[in-house]
């Protein structure tokens, strides 16, 4: 039986919590969006340098690693996976202080929402 974080490349980079691949799915088929990647990365920006990305993508280029966690098919492009590399993405519900969170080993200063960073 195949474990739900496991990874179609060889090496582990990130890991999306059971929590967090429930709520993807969940957004997925509210933006009939079943068929599409989930596309993890980070650009240029936010208040500590860096920012988290995170969004549907309909196609995978040669330049990404994919992962695989209970199904859900999840895209980190190369010059992303060595700031993601150790990453956690998680979900909490609720009514305060819910939604998608990254914990990220690299990060050396984070901002108060943690949604940018710097490596």
């Amino acid at each position: 039986m195949k474990d739900s974080t496991q990874t179609t490349d060889s090496a582990q980079i990130i890991t999306v919590t059971p929590a967090a691949v429930k709520e993807v799915k969940r957004l997925m088929v509210l933006e009939k969006a079943d068929s599409l990647y989930l596309r993890l990365g980070v650009q240029a920006g936010g208040c500590s340098g860096m920012s988290y990305s995170m969004d549907f993508d309909s196609e995978k280029s040669e330049f990404d690693r994919e992962f695989e966690f209970d199904g859900l098919q999840v895209l980190v492009d190369l010059k992303a996976v060595r700031h993601l590399a150790g990453t956690v993405l998680e979900y909490k519900g609720g009514m305060l202080g819910g939604g998608f969170n990254f914990h990220n080993p690299n990060a050396k200063r984070s901002c108060g929402c943690g949604s940018s960073f710097s490596c």
